[in-house]
């Protein structure tokens, strides 16, 4: 037996070094929370127009509906769920002025984040290390989250994943919220639709929850006058060409640094950089139908995994949701800089809750993930001219961000495949020749 560590010896191996101890406070956290959203809104508010020219729009949107009683959804189509007038309009309640929508705006998101944080902590034992490692994220991505819908979303997409093993019910309900603001957190729900092995489950947990909330949502909007525009946000996008910072334009934008020819310009109806040519539109129109068809895939990778792996259900639904988040970046002919923020949430969540046999999984894709966030401030806001303008290192710069999201979802999307094939059956036994 003396080669066998006491209890004792065991719990002093695991127990935290110095610097383990202090990352572990959360007092600590706080302070840091504090440091990087001041640092965050003092970039907004140097940046000014570059960030918060979005939530212009917004106060517009809302001061125009609470004079004159015309709303976007209700009164004309919007680029926006219907859901999106609950954000867009709770600033313009307790302000009459730009400054003071922009600040309440402000206000919002960071209290969004602050709940999440909250959450994310109280969620599991290194519930802190997640949200150092979310702070680091936010940190890397900048301040573009705070003037976009996104930062809104964002949030609820990180509450859903850290609840949802143990209330998956609340999980789907806060993500289909969030998709009525902005299609993204709809990803959760697909993955948790996708990992609930049992059609009882599938009913009580997803179905009917998301179902509610839906009709809440398009009750309401119908209820205003809506009509079919309750949906136009699904038709909004068909006109668009690729966006100069989408992932599909790469190869239009690395071009410009030998072709003379390939043109990004200005899209004065939806206030956006968009590459020119027939090339670049085909391209376009290939992606209405490559997306979809990815989600499709994916969610049925995530079944297929999720029947097979019942043991690993928690990093299925993690791993599937990345994997749907990235593919609506991928596949998407809009690349808007914050989107990015959309990956930050499965990764903060994993980095809390991965078990011990699995933490290793998270290591590379959570530093990708850090990277890209860098790369996307790096393009957007600090060197956008150069880039729109074809600046070699900018380019280049913007390149290797998106191959980084390439390679993240290719890794996301192959993981879901190993542990399927590396499968158990949903009675615990191990297939012939797999390990458990």
């Amino acid at each position: 037996m003396s080669g066998v560590p006491s209890p004792q010896t065991a719990a002093a191996r695991n127990a935290p070094g110095p610097l383990g101890a202090v990352l572990r406070s959360r007092w600590l956290l706080a302070l840091g929370f504090l440091a990087v959203h001041a640092w965050v809104i003092g970039q907004a508010i140097t940046w000014g127009y570059t960030i918060y020219g979005d939530v212009t729009l917004y106060e517009w949107w809302a001061r125009h509906g609470l004079g004159t009683g015309q709303w976007p959804v209700l009164d004309y189509d919007w680029v926006y769920p219907a859901g999106a007038l609950v954000p867009v309009t709770l600033p313009a309640l307790v302000t009459g002025s730009l400054l003071g929508y922009e600040i309440v705006w402000t206000a919002m998101v960071v209290a969004l984040n602050a709940v999440a944080t909250v959450v994310l902590v109280r969620s599991a034992p290194r519930g802190v290390l997640g949200a150092w490692w979310w702070l680091a994220f936010l940190l890397a991505l900048g301040p573009i989250f705070l003037g976009r819908l996104d930062g809104v979303v964002a949030p609820l997409i990180l509450v859903s994943l850290v609840v949802a093993t143990r209330r998956p019910t609340l999980a789907t309900a806060v993500a289909t919220a969030g998709a009525w603001i902005k299609i993204a957190p709809g990803a959760v729900v697909v993955a948790l639709a996708a990992t609930r092995a049992r059609g009882r489950d599938l009913l009580r947990q997803v179905v009917v929850p998301g179902a509610v909330v839906s009709l809440v949502v398009v009750g309401l909007a119908l209820a205003g006058g809506a009509g079919q525009r309750a949906f136009s946000v699904f038709g909004q996008q068909e006109a668009r060409t690729l966006q100069a910072e989408s992932v599909f334009a790469t190869w239009f934008s690395v071009a410009r640094l030998w072709d003379p020819s390939v043109r990004i310009d200005y899209n004065d109806v939806i206030f956006t950089y968009e590459v020119q040519g027939d090339a670049a539109r085909q391209v376009a129109s290939l992606l209405d139908w490559l997306l979809p068809v990815a989600v499709l895939l994916i969610a049925a990778l995530t079944w297929w995994t999720a029947r097979r792996r019942p043991d690993h259900a928690g990093d299925v639904l993690l791993l599937s949701t990345a994997a749907l988040l990235l593919a609506l970046i991928v596949f998407n002919k809009v690349g808007s800089p914050q989107f990015v923020a959309w990956i930050g949430p499965p990764l903060a969540a994993a980095v809390a809750l991965a078990g011990p046999g699995t933490r290793r999984l998270w290591g590379p894709p959570a530093v990708g993930v850090l990277l890209a966030a860098l790369g996307t401030q790096i393009v957007y806001p600090v060197a956008y001219g150069e880039f729109l303008g074809g600046q070699p290192a900018m380019v280049v710069v913007e390149a290797l961000r998106n191959l980084a999201l390439v390679v993240l979802l290719a890794g996301a999307v192959w993981r879901i495949v190993q542990l399927g094939r590396n499968g158990v059956r949903a009675d615990g036994v191990a297939d012939a020749g797999t390990p458990a």
